[in-house]
């Protein structure tokens, strides 16, 4: 399931909502998570026979990933929140700067060698707390793809691709 949704063209997903805050402003008050999290799930909810029951079950893996974006960046700046759907599979991304994506580049810049994009279960994330363990959990758990990318020089994003299939046992 990782590879079938990781490898969909992007241009597959329409867009459903974008939202972007300072991380100042983001970081200044932990119910943030929760806010924005109620938010995005009512909204992934959205199209289902069941909206309530598929909207809860997707904001506890939600939550958890912006509690890790909460807790992974320092560095000024925004941070986004956008959803997208495709005809089976709905995509969270999360996308902000990170310290350790910068100093990352700055330790391989002389380096002749290309270093691979993280994915899940390695690269950024994983050195803080327990995100390795924990994005491989939510992914085993939620039926999910979900990965860790860099994003422009100094930022990563956490991609989360969920069936929206509502057979979750």
């Amino acid at each position: 399931m990782k590879e079938e949704a990781s490898n969909f063209d992007d241009h597959a997903f329409a867009p459903m909502v974008s939202m972007e805050m300072n991380i100042g402003m983001f970081k200044s008050q932990w119910q943030f998570c929760d806010r924005i999290t109620e938010y995005l799930s009512d909204i992934l909810g959205q199209g289902h026979s069941d909206p309530a029951r598929y909207s809860n079950f997707l904001s506890v893996a939600t939550n958890e990933l912006i509690e890790l974006a909460f807790r992974s960046t320092g560095e000024p700046g925004r941070i986004s929140f956008d959803l997208y759907r495709s005809a089976t599979f709905n995509r969270l991304r999360i996308a902000f700067p990170c310290e350790e994506a910068s100093d990352r580049e700055r330790a391989h810049a002389g380096s002749a060698e290309r270093q691979p994009i993280p994915e899940a279960g390695s690269g950024y994330l994983a050195v803080k707390s327990d995100g390795k363990v924990l994005l491989r959990d939510l992914a085993a758990i939620f039926r999910a793809a979900i990965r860790i990318e860099k994003h422009g020089t100094q930022g990563i994003q956490i991609i989360a691709d969920f069936p929206s299939t509502e057979d979750f046992r």
